[in-house]
């Protein structure tokens, strides 16, 4: 062999080697690649191993298809008051897996991310401009909401899901921000204000409540001692009067029985009974 013949296989060798390493790409699982063929979509790439013609011939587009986020930036918005609102949010969204989304998010539209932000900036414009400061302060999962239903709606076309949105701050200007401070104070000092009042009242009432108690039951108390002695003394008085009846019978009867002692009176005492047992009987004493 010449050696014309070898330094010609010896190039070869080095073009197809090159050609062979030129070839070779590789797709992540987070990505999703577009091949294109002189400038024109030829065939999708799914995760793994890739071959395409080397040279310049053909081309791999890589399309990212996890979650990202976009900040819309702060800005300042007029509201329905007439009051110049700084305002910024957030959008969350991800380009869909399949063949027709992906190729979407690549022709379909031009930098998405960008088109985002500044769709997301003019929808917030819109809705913040038609509500008061307070209102939008106030209603902030509404202004999520219809932010996020808007977005879907432009970007149904451009291969994208809008995943979620998030307002992060809207803030009034310096002066207004202080007074609705004050107001703020203000209110949360009049509920402590009434909060205390009726802690006080609901106290008074207590202690109202427990002295009736307490007198309630020393009046009971002194009904109960007063029945007691009561009932008490009608006992003594019903024995009193029954024992000094009887006594005063047998007393009657004994002066009787001195009496006739005293006037000499002859008692017969009958056989068999002594005189103890005689004036005993005289006196009207029964016997034990």
């Amino acid at each position: 062999m010449s050696a014309g013949w070898i330094v010609f296989w010896i190039v070869f060798g080095i073009i197809a080697f090159v050609a062979l390493i030129s070839s070779i790409r590789t797709v992540r699982p987070v990505d999703r690649g577009l091949i294109e063929r002189f400038g024109k979509y030829n065939r999708f790439a799914d995760p793994g191993l890739v071959f395409i013609v080397p040279f310049g011939i053909e081309k791999l587009l890589k399309v990212n298809i996890t979650e990202m986020m976009v900040d819309a930036g702060g800005q300042e918005i007029i509201t329905k008051d007439a009051l110049n609102a700084s305002v910024d949010a957030q959008v969350y969204f991800k380009v869909k897996p399949d063949e027709g989304n992906v190729k979407a998010s690549e022709y379909n539209v031009y930098n998405y991310k960008v088109q985002i932000v500044a769709l997301a900036r003019t929808t917030l414009r819109n809705i913040i401009g038609t509500m008061n400061l307070m209102e939008a302060n106030s209603e902030r999962n509404k202004i999520n909401k219809s932010l996020y239903e808007q977005l879907t709606l432009e970007t149904a076309n451009w291969g994208i899901e809008i995943v979620r949105t998030e307002l992060k701050e809207i803030n009034p200007p310096k002066a207004v921000q202080e007074a609705m401070n004050n107001v703020v104070v203000a209110n949360n000092k009049k509920i402590a204000a009434v909060d205390f009042a009726t802690a006080t009242e609901t106290e008074a009432d207590g202690v109202r409540r427990a002295a009736i108690k307490k007198a309630d039951g020393e009046k009971q108390s002194r009904i109960l001692v007063a029945e007691g002695e009561a009932e008490a003394i009608k006992l003594v008085n019903t024995a009193a009067q029954t024992y000094f009846k009887n006594e005063a019978q047998i007393l009657k009867q004994l002066e009787v029985a001195q009496a006739a002692l005293v006037n000499n009176s002859k008692i017969v005492i009958p056989t068999g009974q002594s005189l103890i047992n005689v004036i005993g009987d005289l006196a009207g004493i029964a016997r034990k």
